[in-house]
């Protein structure tokens, strides 16, 4: 072997590494296409014999010269093209492990109490709620006996005359409840005040695994059509702590045909809970007892089943929305948002950051439809976000956008899944087509299964909702309108 071949062999052979352990981890992301895949495996195998030919004689200083520069530079390509891959597989992998919910079981004491911390209250009698939330409470209270011991409970129906039996009545020492259900007194005039006359002393974390969905048996396969409950959550505390739902949306996906059914049901819709025994709540309070149930619930309504679930607080909406450069929502009306920055929206196209369209996606009271047009505008939302997820923009902010995921926003679509949508798409290509429709009803007003005093509810109308489980049986079906 001559030695002026040896340094173009080299260069050769570390080529060759450099471009298979590239492809080894293109192959691991299950996101490639098989023929996308060959171009790129053949592309690189021409590559690598430019640079033999370039190398091959080490006397021949400038073809050498480009020849080591050409593998600089397809190196520089592979890591950098290799470390946004990796971002976006380490997000996925992040949003989609196994979600675990936490309820924060906490023990509250009158204002007036000289109760500091959990051991204060030992031989404390503890008010409870006797049917709602009862697993979380029991478990709160095996954990809380490790320190307090015996502990000697009270029963109550609802969470107003809980709250009643220490307050006012001074039936019990303190009370056990669910940090969820305070948002529901205080919602009400008549307890609006209620925080600042206990005293919360201790919190007990009960942590439970959200329902998994089985892997696809094939990795190489996506579903025909799913469907995923989309949720917005009332908490800026991140995602492991129940609160109530108030974005709850139904997406219907047909992959074949590329149709997506978005369906807006009103936060006071008032159904059965799946945990309720029949008995009718308004649809928000479902995310109290946890993401399978705002889903279970969504399921029972529309004679369907939902296989998957998305969810975002609100705090996170915000950074993902900042994290794509803001987005473009389509607003049926010009009006003035009645928070406290005021913003104001133009009938049409409207350029916003994240905090405007919270806002946007929040607001009902400058509407004489109120939450019913509320819904229609997180509808306009998610069309907002789809549609720059989809556009090129997205690479330029992809970074903060994988950043800004994590921790704000999480699902149990398997990965597997997400990574065949992927596939297809790169593979297939072609436009999606969105389309939105939401619910209806008539406000009344009614005593919901998680309260125990009448407040506004919203009777849905079966019309609507029929109309909306035939548009999903359209799309499952691949029928598209003429």
């Amino acid at each position: 072997m001559k030695k002026k071949r040896i340094p173009g062999i080299i260069a050769v052979l570390l080529e060759i590494i450099i471009s298979a352990v590239f492809m080894i981890f293109l192959f691991s992301t299950k996101m490639i296409p098989n023929k996308l895949f060959l171009l790129i495996g053949v592309g690189i195998l021409v590559l690598t014999l430019i640079v033999y030919l370039l190398t091959m004689n080490f006397k021949k200083k400038v073809r050498f010269v480009i020849g080591v520069v050409v593998i600089v530079l397809t190196t520089i390509c592979y890591i950098v093209g290799g470390s946004y891959l990796k971002k976006g597989i380490d997000t996925l992998s992040d949003i989609t492990k196994p979600a675990v919910e936490k309820s924060g079981i906490a023990v509250y004491v009158r204002e007036s109490d000289k109760a500091e911390t959990l051991e204060d209250t030992k031989g404390y009698t503890y008010g409870v709620l006797e049917v709602l939330d009862r697993e979380n409470t029991d478990t709160a209270m095996e954990q809380m006996s490790e320190v307090v011991g015996n502990i000697e409970t009270k029963n109550y129906t609802d969470v107003s005359a809980l709250v009643d039996g220490l307050e006012k009545d001074q039936e019990v020492d303190a009370i056990i409840l669910n940090t969820g259900f305070m948002s529901l007194l205080e919602s009400r005039e008549d307890y609006e005040t209620v925080k600042a006359q206990m005293k919360q002393i201790h919190v007990e974390e009960i942590e439970k695994k959200v329902d998994s969905v089985e892997e696809p048996v094939a990795s190489s396969e996506i579903p025909k059509t799913f469907s995923v409950y989309i949720s917005g959550i009332d908490s800026r505390e991140g995602l492991v702590a129940n609160s109530r739902s108030d974005v709850n949306i139904v997406a219907t996906v047909n992959t074949e045909t590329h149709q997506v059914l978005l369906v807006s049901t009103p936060r006071d819709y008032f159904v059965p809970l799946s945990i309720s025994n029949g008995v009718p709540d308004k649809l928000t309070h479902a995310g109290i007892y946890g993401i399978d149930v705002s889903k279970d619930t969504l399921a029972m309504l529309y004679q369907t089943d939902i296989d998957y679930y998305f969810r975002v607080n609100f705090g996170g909406f915000e950074k993902i929305i900042d994290s794509l450069g803001g987005i473009t929502i389509v607003s049926d009306y010009t009006f003035d948002s009645q928070n406290v920055d005021g913003y104001s929206y133009v009938k049409g196209e409207n350029q916003v950051n994240g905090a405007q369209a919270l806002a946007f996606a929040r607001e009902r009271y400058a509407f004489s439809e109120g939450d019913r047009q509320r819904g229609k505008n997180q509808l306009h939302v998610i069309e907002g976000v789809i549609n720059k997820a989809m556009s090129p923009a997205l690479l330029k902010n992809y970074s903060q956008t994988m950043e800004s995921l994590v921790g704000s926003f999480e699902t149990n679509v398997p990965y597997d899944v997400i990574a065949g949508l992927i596939r297809q798409q790169l593979s297939d290509g072609g436009d999606w087509s969105v389309e939105s429709y939401s619910v209806d009803g008539s406000g009344a007003t009614k005593v919901p299964y998680s309260m125990s005093m009448a407040a506004y509810v919203m009777i849905p109308d079966m019309n609507t909702v029929n109309t909306a489980i035939e548009k999903m049986n359209q799309v499952k079906e691949g029928i598209t309108e003429e």
